[in-house]
């Protein structure tokens, strides 16, 4: 899974800092888009990784940077809103797995009384 998540992180910077017709569109919107895109693609790490406000914290950061650099191709431009898009789907992917670890962890500590 760790691999997986890495090599998708990486099939992301090539698809945002290459030309705009790679995108993928669902046809529900940019916003969608980049919501359920970043929440996905948290997920995924959150699996591979559990420690999900790390994890967040750091696909935040790698989203706004990624939308920074999209200023400086011709065919993109940098947008904020996308980068907040893309960070509430990292935040609510992150919460969630969060709380599913909390939760799978007080039942495995009640289970031990």
């Amino acid at each position: 899974m760790k691999f997986a998540s890495v090599v998708v992180m990486i099939l992301v910077v090539i698809v945002a800092l290459g030309p705009e017709k790679w995108q993928p569109r669902s046809g529900l919107g940019w916003q969608i888009d980049h919501f359920v895109g970043y929440f996905v693609i948290t997920a995924m790490f959150c699996l591979a990784w559990p420690r999900p406000f790390v994890v967040g914290s750091a696909l935040m950061v790698a989203a706004a940077v990624l939308e920074v650099l999209q200023a400086f191709l011709p065919d993109r431009s940098a947008y904020v809103v996308a980068a907040l898009y893309c960070a509430a789907g990292v935040l609510a992917a992150a919460l969630l797995a969060e709380l599913f670890i909390r939760a799978r962890t007080g039942k495995a500590s009640e289970a031990k009384k």
